[in-house]
């Protein structure tokens, strides 16, 4: 116990300078690190520093003690802020609607809280994966190839004193090892790193079309002196959700080498020395991103006249859908294809679709059996929205329970 205070004291005392100088002596980092240690103690203590351990035992769960740190305490906290700004939005505008888009045109209508609601429940599954991700990242203290070989000099339960060891961590030891950790824990862990950030680049792809002068249904907020292009004074660019985009093809193309680390031969090799150093860069990209997003969020303005002004811009083509339906439903032969000329039509002569059909004679029959509320919807493409803001409620409220935010 005295020679393990006097170890632990002696840890506390050596700087980071001091491992460097011998390093650059020994041309090896963690003996460099023992030597610096070792010169820190009684010559009594001397022996036991390092004593069966390899240099991954050290490495190996420092890095799955970091990783797990970060990102429960720095990488979900961030993400959950994010989430939370998400909620509010979703919440505030539940009943907004806004025309649906596919392949970049008008489909049907939605609601922008329903929108918004897609990436509530997309982050938050993340959010979750990460957390349970980063607390499965295993260690080893297993020796040189992962064998016991030294430890079981001294230890006649090997396995229950490297489970000991990286119990002072909060880490649990890895089913089998070599000289390192396998690295399937650490590769999903930045998978899921990676699909959180693709995440935030959808969302801001989403946001920055959204912005777009002929679209125009929402916008970052502007400051007073803010300036958006050095020759054309008017502009307002969505900078925040284009660096957002940016900082996801820095990191999405990372992963490739995160892949590609999960082959070492044999116990092990070194051809990771490099690569594998790089890595906490992605995690700090991907929270600088959702620090961003979220300042970014809370100031979000939403346009309702431009939303009203889109969904009426294509006069009423956005409830050809619920037209073909009933037509069906009512035993027209080849619903879709009467629609289908009747849309045409509206688009040749640029007349709201309702004037179009309520103009056709095949069409009278079908009109007259139709309900009132169908009917509605002919002439209000706002209340075919189906349960867009039921959905888009029920999606908030629930991950705002979950996540407490």
């Amino acid at each position: 116990e005295v020679a393990v205070r006097e170890v632990e004291t002696a840890c506390g005392q050596v700087t980071t300078d001091e491992v460097y100088e011998e390093e650059d002596r020994i041309r090896h980092d963690i003996r460099a690190l023992v030597n610096c240690v070792r010169a820190k103690v009684s010559e009594s203590v001397k022996p036991y520093v390092h004593m069966t351990a390899t240099s991954y035992d050290i490495i190996d769960p420092a890095n799955a003690a970091r990783y797990k740190d970060v990102v429960g305490k720095v990488l979900v906290p961030s993400l959950t802020k994010l989430e939370g700004a998400l909620i509010n939005i979703t919440l505030r505008e539940t009943e907004t609607v806004q025309v649906g888009r596919t392949h970049g045109q008008h489909a049907v209508p939605i609601t922008f809280g329903f929108a918004l609601a897609g990436y509530v429940s997309r982050l938050g599954g993340s959010i979750e994966a990460l957390k349970a991700l980063a607390v499965e990242l295993p260690g080893k203290f297993s020796g040189a190839v992962g064998a016991y070989n030294a430890s079981s000099l001294f230890f006649d339960d090997p396995e229950g004193f490297e489970a000991e060891v990286l119990a002072e961590l909060g880490l649990t030891p890895a089913e089998h090892s070599t000289q390192i950790v396998p690295p399937e824990a650490l590769t999903r862990l930045f998978c899921e790193v990676t699909i959180t950030a693709g995440i935030l680049a959808n969302l801001s792809d989403d946001m920055r079309n959204l912005q777009r002068t002929e679209i125009g249904e929402v916008g970052e907020a502007f400051e007073a002196a803010q300036v958006g292009s050095s020759t054309m004074p008017q502009k307002r660019n969505p900078i925040n959700f284009e660096n957002a985009k940016s900082c996801w093809k820095i990191v999405a193309p990372r992963i490739v080498t995160v892949f590609m680390d999960q082959i070492s031969e044999h116990q092990r090799d070194l051809t990771n020395s490099a690569s594998a150093r790089t890595y906490g860069e992605v995690v700090a990209y991907v929270v600088s991103t959702a620090k961003r997003l979220t300042r970014t969020m809370k100031k979000l303005t939403v346009d309702h006249a431009n939303l009203e002004r889109n969904l009426a811009m294509q006069k009423g083509l956005v409830v050809a859908e619920p037209l073909y339906i009933i037509l069906a439903a009512q035993g027209h032969p080849d619903a879709h294809e009467k629609v289908r000329t009747l849309t045409l039509q509206a688009e040749r002569e640029a007349r709201p679709l309702e004037d179009v059909v309520v103009g056709d004679a095949e069409m009278k029959d079908y009109l007259e059996k139709m309900t009132s509320y169908q009917r509605q919807i002919l002439s209000n493409p706002s209340l075919y929205t189906g349960i867009a803001a039921k959905k888009a409620r029920a999606v908030a409220e629930r991950w705002k329970q979950k996540l407490g935010t």
